[in-house]
């Protein structure tokens, strides 16, 4: 993200066309950023954390020296690190299978099609770890930044439940953490659109220093539905792209999480189509054109998504039963607020995991974590 905030349209559009052999000749999108075209080199094992000469060798060819130098820093640095990591790791006992999925970072980057870790069945897949990851091999003498999480409340975090098992236990622990708290219980579809429409818009954004959103549905990767069922569903793209810097400003640059807990029918069709919105475009909160002004920060940063999908028959239990992935999400979060989230997600995926080998395909909850933060976030710093 850093490398591609310091290029411009032209630069990137000769990357593009540098990297056709590689990505293929077919159409390109004209709005295809440099982010999309790394996650698309890294897909084709082009490119990772320790193997950047043809990211060199193609910013050297469009005269970006400057940035050329930044990445052989870079990968000097890393070099080092891993130099020191190696001789230490000659003196400890080897580690579990356990401690090194928590040491582990998920994935980052921007892709219209997530990039999803899955757990279904004994074996668990590697997490492997993107280009630009918060916090991995950075050098021993440079402090890993941290977002600002020091205004009261935190940030509004919006709870909208339309199973209504979580809602109150929810609500409770983001409170706890610092949160103003709004919830809706059992919203029709087009309710929803106008509730997230509502809170995209909140001035108050601008006092506090993240935001956090809670989904509880049936529905899919894709989409949700209220209670109604009336229409196909909400996009889930829709509800994250209200709250992108360009769209949201007054988040721009502060965290942004989602937590999503889908119920999903086998023969759903709620892949296939989404609910379009109601109402005006969002706008500022003045309801004044956006003055045009100098921001190197991507509208798509410092998104967190995590999303989780069940089995519908998850709900024919007794009225009692609420998800398992939230359950352990708050307790995590009241338990270990101090902790990195990240570091928090990858031990929620660990339980997630030890649950779905003990139980059937049915029972299974299938959990993932998109996200772009590019700092180390902690909920309660304090």
């Amino acid at each position: 993200m850093e490398i591609g905030e310091n290029l411009d349209q032209n630069d990137v559009s000769s990357l593009v066309f540098l990297t056709k052999d590689y990505t293929g000749r077919g159409k390109v999108a004209k709005d295809k950023s440099f982010l999309d075209l790394v996650i698309e080199l890294e897909k084709l094992n082009l490119i990772a954390s320790d193997q950047l000469n043809l990211l060199e060798k193609c910013l050297k060819n469009i005269h970006r020296i400057d940035l050329k130098t930044k990445i052989q820093k870079y990968t000097h640095s890393s070099q080092e690190a891993r130099s020191n990591m190696n001789t230490l790791q000659t003196s400890l006992p080897k580690l579990s299978i356990k401690e090194h999925l928590y040491n582990s970072r998920l994935q980052n980057g921007r892709s219209k099609e997530p990039r999803f870790v899955e757990h279904h069945g004994i074996q668990r897949k590697p997490v492997k770890t993107s280009i630009q990851e918060s916090g991995a091999f950075l050098p021993p003498h440079i402090h890993e930044e941290s977002y600002r999480m020091q205004s009261k409340p935190l940030g509004i975090c919006l709870i909208i439940d339309c199973v209504g098992h979580d809602a109150e236990y929810l609500q409770e622990t983001f409170t706890s953490l610092g949160y103003r708290v709004c919830s809706f219980l059992f919203p029709g579809s087009r309710d929803i659109a106008k509730i997230v429409h509502k809170f995209a818009c909140m001035p108050q954004h601008q006092d506090y220093d993240s935001f956090v959103c809670v989904l509880v549905s049936l529905g899919g990767s894709q989409s949700m539905m209220g209670v109604d069922q009336v229409h196909s569903g909400f996009s889930l793209d829709c509800v994250k792209k209200m709250f992108t810097g360009d769209t949201c400003p007054s988040l721009r640059g502060k965290p942004k999480l989602f937590f999503i807990q889908n119920y999903e029918s086998l023969g759903s069709q709620l892949e296939d189509s989404s609910l379009e919105v109601d109402g005006p475009a969002i706008k500022n909160v003045d309801s004044k054109p956006l003055q045009p002004r100098q921001c190197t920060t991507h509208p798509e940063a410092d998104l967190f998504w995590s999303l989780c999908t069940a089995d519908v028959s998850h709900l024919q239990k007794p009225s009692s039963s609420s998800s398992l992935y939230l359950q352990k999400l708050s307790q995590q979060l009241k338990r270990d607020r101090k902790r990195p989230l990240v570091d928090l997600h990858v031990e929620l995926m660990d339980k997630v995991y030890e649950w779905n080998s003990r139980v059937s395909s049915k029972e299974k909850y299938n959990l993932s974590l998109q996200h772009t933060l590019r700092k180390k976030l902690i909920l309660s710093p304090t």
